[in-house]
């Protein structure tokens, strides 16, 4: 399964607006530089009253469809 770790700083302001359908995407960079896009629901799975922060695991389908998102550390 095909996978890219990233670095998320999204403060609870910024993920209210992804939960209510505000912003559909998440776009942000990777630990290697490389920008990424993806839905707005996979950060459901990892918020905290805080936020989002640290660094996290994308997983996606052989088809490049997003499937899952694995916290690596937080910050």
């Amino acid at each position: 399964m095909p996978s890219i770790d990233v670095i998320l700083h999204l403060s609870p302001d910024e993920c209210l607006a992804h939960y209510e359908g505000r912003v559909a995407n998440v776009r942000t960079r990777s630990v290697d530089g490389r920008w990424v896009v993806f839905p707005s629901d996979a950060i459901r799975r990892v918020v905290g009253k805080n936020g989002v922060h640290g660094v996290f695991r994308l997983e996606f389908s052989a088809q490049g469809r997003f499937t899952s998102i694995h916290p690596l550390s937080y910050r």
